[in-house]
Protein backbone atom coordinates (compact mmCIF):
# COMPACT_ATOMS: atom_id res chain seq x y z
CA UNK A 1 0.00 0.00 0.00
CA UNK A 2 1.28 3.48 -0.83
CA UNK A 3 -0.51 6.11 -1.60
CA UNK A 4 -4.51 7.00 -2.02
CA UNK A 5 -4.29 7.60 -5.95
CA UNK A 6 -4.34 3.64 -6.49
CA UNK A 7 -6.94 1.02 -5.47
CA UNK A 8 -5.24 -0.30 -2.45
CA UNK A 9 -6.17 2.01 0.00
CA UNK A 10 -7.54 2.19 3.62
CA UNK A 11 -11.24 2.40 4.13
CA UNK A 12 -12.32 4.97 6.84
CA UNK A 13 -11.84 3.54 9.97
CA UNK A 14 -9.28 0.88 8.99
CA UNK A 15 -5.60 0.83 10.55
CA UNK A 16 -2.37 0.21 8.95
CA UNK A 17 0.95 -0.48 10.48
CA UNK A 18 3.58 1.27 8.05
CA UNK A 19 7.27 1.48 8.33
CA UNK A 20 6.88 4.30 5.85
CA UNK A 21 8.06 7.81 6.77
CA UNK A 22 5.72 9.69 5.95
CA UNK A 23 2.67 9.81 7.48
CA UNK A 24 -0.37 12.77 7.19
CA UNK A 25 -4.35 12.44 7.01
CA UNK A 26 -5.16 10.52 4.10
CA UNK A 27 -2.07 9.42 2.83
CA UNK A 28 -3.36 5.90 2.69
CA UNK A 29 -6.95 6.41 2.23
CA UNK A 30 -9.80 9.39 3.82
CA UNK A 31 -10.62 8.38 7.04
CA UNK A 32 -7.89 5.54 7.46
CA UNK A 33 -4.97 5.32 10.17
CA UNK A 34 -1.43 4.69 9.66
CA UNK A 35 0.85 4.06 12.56
CA UNK A 36 4.31 3.95 11.86
CA UNK A 37 6.41 1.12 13.31
CA UNK A 38 9.66 -0.52 13.59
CA UNK A 39 9.98 -3.52 11.41
CA UNK A 40 9.74 -6.13 13.94
CA UNK A 41 6.37 -4.34 15.19
CA UNK A 42 5.33 -4.56 11.64
CA UNK A 43 6.51 -8.73 11.53
CA UNK A 44 4.24 -9.41 14.91
CA UNK A 45 1.21 -6.70 13.60
CA UNK A 46 1.62 -9.36 10.03
CA UNK A 47 1.93 -12.38 11.98
CA UNK A 48 -1.47 -11.60 14.63
CA UNK A 49 -3.24 -9.86 12.19
CA UNK A 50 -3.54 -6.81 13.86
CA UNK A 51 -1.84 -4.30 15.83
CA UNK A 52 -0.38 -5.97 19.20
CA UNK A 53 2.25 -5.53 21.92
CA UNK A 54 5.51 -6.89 20.80
CA UNK A 55 7.08 -7.85 23.92
CA UNK A 56 4.34 -10.64 24.03
CA UNK A 57 6.37 -11.90 21.13
CA UNK A 58 9.69 -11.58 22.12
CA UNK A 59 11.64 -15.05 23.22
CA UNK A 60 11.49 -15.23 26.87
CA UNK A 61 15.03 -15.10 28.77
CA UNK A 62 16.79 -13.41 25.58
CA UNK A 63 20.72 -12.83 26.83
CA UNK A 64 21.40 -9.29 28.09
CA UNK A 65 23.02 -7.17 25.30
CA UNK A 66 27.15 -7.71 25.22
CA UNK A 67 27.53 -4.27 24.79
CA UNK A 68 28.04 -1.21 27.30
CA UNK A 69 26.00 1.87 26.69
CA UNK A 70 28.04 5.10 25.77
CA UNK A 71 28.47 7.22 28.31
CA UNK A 72 30.00 10.81 28.39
Amino acid sequence: MCLEINPDQLKSGERCAATSNRNFEGRQGRGGRTHLVSLAMAAAAAITGHLTELSAHLKPNWPEPFWEPFTA
